[in-house]
């Protein structure tokens, strides 16, 4: 798939945006073929860098500890709502345990799938000593009874620099040589 991310440090001024293609190997180890960069390098080291980073570690880890699942989350159902023209079912989740990783939040349910639609909230624990507030948006796309991630909305309040911003898009997915982009809508 292509991952577009756009990062912006407004008090410095400062922005960025990275293109690439992102592979996903059967063994579920994440690349990135490097396309462009433009921008403050700054934004690339701070921001993009250290993303693309934690994304391929926690994919790799995949831990069935940090899921959002009865096991690690508490549940309470806030009532339908509509998300991207899908009716869904809200849930406010906050973790059982704190862990690296989880956040406390809002879940959007697909009320024909149930697969995911959106998570939105902020994470439990802080990411660097540097960064005081992490919050994120994350928006799913379901193709094919998969719900896979389509953007990715990140905000950070960092010690020095002030709020940051990065936004990720992924498109053109493609599942063994087939392109999901491509598919019928």
């Amino acid at each position: 798939m292509d991952i577009d991310i756009q990062g912006a440090i407004p008090k410095l001024k400062k922005q960025g945006r990275f293109h690439a293609l992102r592979r996903i190997s059967p063994l579920g180890l994440i690349s990135y073929d490097r396309r462009r960069f433009e921008g403050d390098g700054t934004v690339k080291n701070q921001l993009i860098l250290r993303y693309l980073t934690a994304e391929a570690e926690a994919h790799q880890e995949q831990s069935p500890a940090l899921a959002v699942t009865p096991e690690n989350y508490k549940f309470k159902y806030k009532g339908r709502a509509t998300v991207d023209g899908h009716t869904a079912h809200l849930f406010q989740v906050s973790p059982i345990k704190k862990r690296e990783g989880m956040f406390r939040g809002e879940l959007w349910i697909d009320a024909d799938t149930f697969l995911p639609l959106r998570e939105s909230g902020a994470l439990v624990k802080k990411i660097s000593v540097l960064v005081r507030k992490t919050a994120f948006v994350r928006n799913f796309e379901i193709r094919d009874g998969l719900s896979l991630t389509r953007e990715e909305d990140w905000q950070f309040d960092a010690i020095g620099f002030g709020k940051a911003a990065l936004t990720v898009a992924f498109s053109n997915f493609s599942i063994g040589g087939s392109v999901a982009g491509e598919l019928d809508q």
